[in-house]
């Protein structure tokens, strides 16, 4: 890939109370291929940390909130500032994630070799998501289809999908079509912001796209003992940060441009979660706390 294409891309990783090793890996790996921004979200001792991650040369800006704004505000400022420097491509990324080598060659390549065949045009690139704590891949979701869901080839293309989702680590956006499909939701604060974008994008014709072509290692969730977590059917969260996944997910089955093959198996997987949350875990009440917290204020979001 020519270094003019390169010039036209930025990355962002957004920092909260990071694993300094795991950040420091993620920030090497950036620094072989593209320059980067780093948005903190109010970490205490972020100040720390500024001379390791000045180090790298491409390190074009840190920005330091003086408190956590969300992830989405944060991913929310990375975008403006693409925009400013008249950004094409914007990277997308957790500070815990692992890349394949050429990670940002290979994803640029796929759009160009996916964007002829798009008819609105697309909206972003995923890479495939492998957990590095059990080497499981996640597979490209279709929501509203009863059967072949997964992994649907994007016009006949071997290493390309179709997607209805794609998580915020590793992805692509594409920016010229961020004023009509909007930026990140902010007043979600941090889960299910990729997934609402998603859904808006799909909604007004854009195409996303899953690739094979490159890899990002990325845990979602925490380690459990759960089947159901360890076979990657749900993530499992704290009980605090379970108030912002019932909220939210809630508050997306009352939107109109939200599949209504998602709102389904959701509401199920919703109702299977909390139920064994509720039946198994030492923090029951924690739990049970939080999400009705969160179901209730569902109806205050906009």
């Amino acid at each position: 890939m020519s270094n003019e294409l390169h010039a036209e891309s930025y990355a962002i990783v957004v920092t909260y109370k990071p694993d300094v090793t795991a950040l420091l890996k993620l920030l090497g790996q950036l620094n072989k291929e593209i320059e980067f921004i780093i948005v903190d979200n109010g970490s205490p001792d972020i100040t720390r940390l500024i001379e390791s991650i000045k180090v790298y040369e491409r390190c074009r800006d840190i920005i330091c909130l003086n408190q956590n704004e969300g992830l989405a505000r944060a991913l929310n400022i990375g975008i403006d500032w693409a925009l400013k420097h008249q950004c094409k491509f914007f990277f997308l990324f957790d500070q815990d994630s692992s890349l394949c080598d050429l990670f940002v060659n290979r994803m640029i390549g796929t759009y160009y070799d996916a964007y002829q065949n798009s008819k609105k045009g697309l909206a972003a690139i995923g890479p495939r998501i492998i957990n590095p704590q059990t080497m499981r891949q996640t597979r490209f979701k279709l929501f509203n289809r009863m059967i072949l869901r997964s992994d649907r080839a994007f016009y006949g293309s071997s290493s390309h999908y179709i997607a209805d989702f794609l998580i915020t680590s590793g992805t692509l956006l594409v920016l010229e079509h961020i004023d009509d499909i909007g930026d990140m939701k902010e007043n979600y604060f941090i889960d299910n912001v990729d997934l609402e974008w998603c859904f808006r994008a799909k909604s007004k014709g854009y195409d996303l796209i899953g690739t094979d072509a490159a890899v990002l290692y990325h845990a979602i969730g925490e380690r459990s003992s759960n089947p159901l977590v360890r076979s990657g059917v749900m993530a499992q969260h704290n009980p605090a940060r379970s108030y912002y996944t019932s909220r939210n997910r809630v508050h997306l089955y009352g939107a109109d441009y939200s599949p209504v093959g998602w709102k389904i198996r959701d509401i199920i997987r919703f109702v299977i979660k909390t139920l064994w949350l509720l039946f198994t875990s030492k923090e029951r009440e924690q739990y049970w706390r939080y999400i009705s917290s969160g179901i209730k204020d569902a109806k205050t979001l906009t």
